[in-house]
């Protein structure tokens, strides 16, 4: 056996985790992303394949009808529930940090369902669209209930965020209601580090002063 065989028998915690290729039932497929139409129709009683085929193309589906109707089989004859492969994190945390108009509507969809089965997340959305809001419409004086709003919810990360804002609360709703920042101070610093770092530590404060104070 190969290293990388003998690494992934070593790392399997569960018969599952050595599937490959055709073995395995987690792979990716064109239909994925409309698993959570299809389970929300099904669930309303719509249990035909033609007829969701024919409403989950004009939503941007472009696969075959039969992996439509494989699916709904599946759902069929399985003695288990069969329904959408949850989303990654990582995509979540992308819907949730985007703007709800740029999202599509099956992606509207599957944070719909996210949200619905996560009351902690669904919680977290709210406060941080909230905050976003008040980021780019500048209500910063709408902190303090944002603040009160955060504390009553089982939300840890959030209750420390909230403690660091609160001992500097004037800044923070200065920085979210005024035009100006410090955006030109903090792009001069990174070019500072940027020259300081290309020196390598192999010269002195004097060649640095002249890189900045010449640099174009």
């Amino acid at each position: 056996m190969t290293h990388r065989t003998v690494k992934s028998l070593a790392d399997a915690a569960k018969p599952e985790d050595l599937f490959r290729g055709q073995w395995q039932h987690n792979r990716t497929s064109v239909l994925d992303e409309y698993k959570p139409y299809l389970d929300e129709r099904w669930d309303e009683g719509c249990t035909n394949a033609w007829k969701l085929w024919e409403e989950i193309v004009p939503l941007g589906y472009r696969g075959s009808y039969g992996r439509v109707s494989a699916y709904l089989r599946e759902k069929r004859t399985s003695p288990q529930p069969v329904t959408a492969q949850p989303p990654a994190p990582r995509v979540v945390t992308r819907w949730i940090l985007s703007r709800p108009e740029t999202l599509t509507e099956t992606e509207q969809l599957r944070l719909k369902a996210v949200l619905a089965n996560c009351p902690e997340l669904d919680a977290l959305s709210g406060h941080v669209r909230s905050f976003a809001q008040m980021l780019t419409e500048r209500q910063g004086e709408r902190l303090p209930q944002w603040l009160d709003a955060v504390r009553q919810d089982d939300l840890p990360s959030l209750h420390t965020l909230a403690a660091g804002i609160d001992r500097d609360r004037d800044a923070v709703i200065a920085g979210l209601t005024l035009p100006w920042n410090s955006g030109v101070v903090e792009g001069h610093v990174n070019r500072i580090k940027m020259l300081k770092r290309q020196m390598f530590g192999r010269a002195g404060f004097a060649l640095l002063r002249k890189r900045v104070l010449l640099a174009p």
